[in-house]
Parts: structure tokens; sequence; C-alpha cells
């Protein structure tokens, strides 16, 4: 992934929390022949395992990804954060040079290590509960794999096989408009703000808690 030196997001905490907070990611794996192939799929994370953590899940059996990707080999995992289209109008600078152009403000999380297949009925009803437990926790009254009947869960996991990716390196990107003066920051964060898309008001927010860190941090003498 590209990475400018404005851009770079290396805080392990945070890339975990957007990778937890954000589970549906895009898994790129190898096919027969060499061919890249991309599934998407929601991981979940246990970030205290091994050093960067360990994702795991769940495809249908009939998904021929867990047949055709080479035993051991490694496979690309990606989160995406919240994103949203920057017009100039927003730049403070506009008015005084016109030197401006529209970009496009984003997180993503890139994740790497090797591809393994799980097949094993224990590992799975674990995962699966693992993964709905994480998903359920906000409602007042959540979902779990007990309320279905024991037979049908059994039916379930019998038509898939899991997946597990031990994280071997980890790279983030948050490109929220850094290179840009402060007035042009906050116009972003204003006319974003007066969206009423809910993608355009996460934006907004990780803008104004980023600069808001900035503030905070110590600067040297």
């Amino acid at each position: 992934m590209y990475q400018p030196r404005h851009f770079q997001h290396n805080d392990t905490a945070a890339l975990h929390a957007l990778m937890q907070a954000q589970p549906l990611a895009t898994l790129v794996t190898l096919a027969q022949g060499g061919a890249l192939e991309a599934n998407h799929i929601p991981l979940h994370l246990s970030a205290e395992e091994g050093e960067l953590g360990v994702l795991r899940g769940h495809i249908a059996k009939a998904n021929p990804l867990w047949r055709e990707h080479p035993e051991g080999a490694q496979a690309l995992v990606i989160f995406q954060g919240p994103q949203a289209y920057v017009s100039p109008a927003w730049y403070a600078t506009k008015a005084e040079t016109g030197k401006v152009v529209p970009t496009w403000n984003y997180l993503a999380v890139h994740a790497w290590g090797a591809l393994r297949v799980v097949r094993d009925a224990d590992w799975l009803m674990q995962q699966v509960q693992a993964l709905t437990q994480q998903q359920e926790a906000a409602f007042a009254q959540p979902w779990q794999v007990g309320d279905a009947p024991a037979d049908y869960i059994d039916a379930m996991l019998r038509a898939v096989v899991g997946i597990e990716i031990r994280i071997t390196r980890l790279q983030g990107k948050c490109k929220a408009s850094q290179n840009q003066p402060e007035a042009n920051r906050q116009g972003v964060i204003a006319g974003l703000r007066a969206s009423g898309a809910a993608t355009d008001q996460a934006m907004a927010h990780e803008m104004a808690q980023l600069m808001e860190r900035e503030r905070s941090a110590p600067h040297a003498p």
C-alpha cells in the first residue's frame, strides 16, 4: 500500500480497534493457476494472541477458496474504515489561491499471514460463538448460538469450513488531510459535518479526533 509519510498509521492498538469495529474484510488469496481471488468475509480478531493478533472466520464449504489456496501461502486481508469525498470548495485556500483539487479521505488496514484451513467442529463452534458475541453485544437482548436448535446448528457447521490467519505483518493508512494547513482541515470537517451521509459524519469524527490528539501530543523542545 502506498504510504506517504503524512498518512502512515502505525499504532497497533488503533489498527486493531478499526479491525474490530469493521470486521467485514476483503480476503485476497491465490487460486489455481496463480490467479488472485477476493472474498468478503467477517473475521474475528483475537488481538491478544501472538505479536500482531490472529484472525478467524468461516466460509461456505462450497466456496473453492479453501481448496484452491495453497496450504501455508500468504493471504492479504483488507479492512476499510471511514471514507469520504473531499470537495476543494471546503478549503480556506480556495479563496486565496484557487490552487485546490478534490481528493478522498479514508482509513484502511492491511494484514498479511499464512492462511490455515480448519475443519474441526469444536473450533468452528468456538469461532461462530466468538463472532456472534462480538456483534450481538450492543443489543439489549443479544442472540446466542444456543438459542437455535442444536441439530440445526450442527447442520450449519457441517456446511462451513474455518479459516485462520496469524498476522505476521500489519500496515495502516489514515488519509485525513494531514498534509493540509489547519484552516483547510477545519473546513473539511465542517463540510463533512454538514452532510447527511453517515460515512461523511464518521470521517469528520476521525479527523477531529486526530487533530485533538496532535494538539495534546508532547512536542520536542
